[in-house]
C-alpha cells in the first residue's frame, strides 16, 4: 500500500479514527463504529490494519455489567512519535508525544545562554539524542518558543533583546539525511491550543487564551485552531497600547499593555527598581501578598493596580473578538485571584453593556506553566496524522 493516488483515501477513515483516539482518551471499539457510521465488522477490519501498521493497538474494556466484552483504543507501543520542544522565560524542555499529543519530558534546563546560539544548540543537541534513541518513529519536530514567531521563524524574543533568530540549531544534531517536518510557535499560542483542545475551553466554539510571563501573550482559537494571522504572528496582545503611552517598550512600540501587567508594573507601583527577573519577582510578591506576610500598603496598591489592568485589558478584548469563553494562564490566575474585586469589576465595567448581564466566563487554565509545550505536542501530533502521513508510516 502506497501513500499515492487514491491508495491514500483509503486512509481517511482511518485518520477519522485517529482523530477520534486523540480526542476521547479510550474510547471503545464500540463507540468508534458508531461515531464513524461504520459496521462492527467494517471497525474490525481497520482496526486489524492500524494494528498491522502499527499506529492503534486495543485493550480489553473495564466490565461493566452484562453484554459482549468490548475493547478500548490507544496508541501503538511501537507507534509514531514527534519530538516537543519548549523555550519559556525559565528555561528549556524537550519532549515526546505520541499521537495522542501528551508530552513526556525527555530532557530539561533551567540554564539560559545570552549567546542565543549557544542556547538553540544545547537544545539541538537534547533533541538530537532523544531522536537517536527512536529514529524511525520520529516523525515531525514542533517548538514553542517564548517570543514572537512570524513566517516560521522567530523575529524577537523582547525580554532578552534577540531579533531575527536562526532556529537551524535545533536540528543541527540530525544525522543530515534526515528530512523531517519543523514547525514553530509561540508559546501562548500553542498555550491557547492546548486549552481549546484538552483544557478549560475544550468544545468551546471561539476561546480566547492569554498567558502572562514577562509580558503578556494569547491566541484566538476558533473551532480548535488557532487565528494565526498573515504571517503567523497574531495573539501579541501585550503590544496593544493598553498601557501608559509614555511608557516605551523594549518590542520598539509605546504604550504596550504588556509593562502594565507583570511584574515590572508590581515593582514599578510599590517603588522597587524593575527587576531582573520579573517573573520570579512577581511570583514572590504574590506568594507574599497570598501568606500576608507583607501587608503594607504599596503592595495592596500594587496587586489592585495589575489586576484592574488585567480585567480592563481582556474587557476590550472581549469587546473586539467576541469569545465563548476566556482562558488565563500563567501569571493571571494568581493576580486574578489576589485581587478578585479589582479585577471583576474592571472587567464588568469594561464590557459593552449588552454584553454585561452574560459576560463571557474568564476561566484558568488547567494546563498551567506546562500548556506550551502540550500545545507543541498537539500542533506536532497535527502534522503527522493526515491521510498521506499516515499512509506513508504504514509504508516506512
Amino acid at each position: 500500500m502506497t501513500a499515492q493516488g487514491g491508495s491514500a483515501a483509503r486512509w481517511l477513515t482511518a485518520e477519522r479514527l485517529v482523530d477520534l483516539v486523540r480526542t476521547e482518551p479510550a474510547i471503545t471499539r464500540a463507540a468508534a463504529a458508531q461515531a464513524l457510521g461504520i459496521s462492527s465488522g467494517a471497525a474490525t477490519d481497520l482496526l486489524a490494519r492500524l494494528r498491522a501498521a502499527e499506529l492503534l493497538d486495543e485493550v480489553p474494556a473495564p466490565a461493566q455489567g452484562r453484554g459482549r466484552p468490548t475493547t478500548t483504543l490507544r496508541p501503538h507501543p511501537n507507534g509514531p512519535l514527534v519530538v516537543a520542544a519548549e523555550l519559556s522565560s525559565t528555561g528549556w524542555r524537550v519532549a515526546t508525544a505520541d499521537i495522542t499529543g501528551e508530552p513526556v519530558v525527555e530532557a530539561s534546563s533551567s540554564r539560559l545562554y545570552r549567546d542565543p546560539r549557544r542556547l538553540l544548540r544545547t537544545i539541538g543537541a537534547a533533541i538530537g539524542e532523544v531522536y537517536a534513541r527512536s529514529p524511525a518513529r520520529i516523525r515531525a519536530i514542533s517548538v514553542s518558543v517564548a517570543g514572537t514567531v512570524s513566517d516560521g521563524r522567530l523575529v524577537q524574543v523582547t525580554p532578552r533583546g534577540w531579533l531575527h533568530t536562526d532556529l537551524s540549531h535545533l536540528t543541527s544534531a540530525l544525522p543530515d539525511d534526515v528530512d523531517l517536518p519543523v514547525v514553530v510557535g509561540n508559546d501562548a499560542t500553542l498555550a491557547g491550543l492546548a486549552e481549546a483542545r484538552t483544557g478549560s475551553a475544550r468544545g468551546v466554539g471561539t476561546a480566547l487564551h492569554l498567558i502572562i510571563a514577562v509580558g503578556l501573550g494569547g491566541a484566538l482559537i476558533v473551532d480548535g485552531a488557532p487565528a494565526a494571522g498573515a504571517h503567523g504572528a497574531a495573539g501579541e496582545y501585550g503590544h496593544i497600547p493598553f498601557g501608559r503611552h509614555d511608557e516605551p517598550c523594549a518590542c520598539g512600540a509605546s504604550g504596550c499593555w504588556d509593562r502594565d501587567i507583570d511584574g515590572r508594573a508590581l515593582a514599578r507601583h510599590r517603588g522597587d527598581p524593575e527587576p531582573k527577573n520579573p517573573l520570579t519577582y512577581a511570583h514572590d510578591v504574590l506568594e507574599q501578598f497570598r501568606s500576608r506576610s507583607s501587608d503594607d500598603a504599596s503592595t495592596h496598591r500594587a496587586v489592585e493596580a495589575v489586576a484592574t489592568a488585567l480585567g480592563r485589558g481582556i474587557a476590550g478584548l472581549v469587546n473586539l473578538h467576541d469569545p465563548d469563553a476566556i482562558t488565563i494562564g500563567g501569571l493571571a490566575p494568581p493576580i486574578r485571584a489576589a485581587a478578585t474585586s479589582a479585577f471583576d469589576d474592571a472587567y464588568h465595567g469594561g464590557l459593552m453593556s449588552f454584553r454585561k448581564k452574560a459576560p463571557p466566563p474568564v476561566l484558568d487554565g488547567i494546563h498551567g506553566d506546562d500548556g506550551p509545550l502540550h500545545g507543541a505536542a498537539l500542533f506536532g501530533v497535527d502534522q503527522i496524522v493526515s491521510a498521506d502521513r499516515l499512509a506513508d508510516w504504514a509504508t516506512r
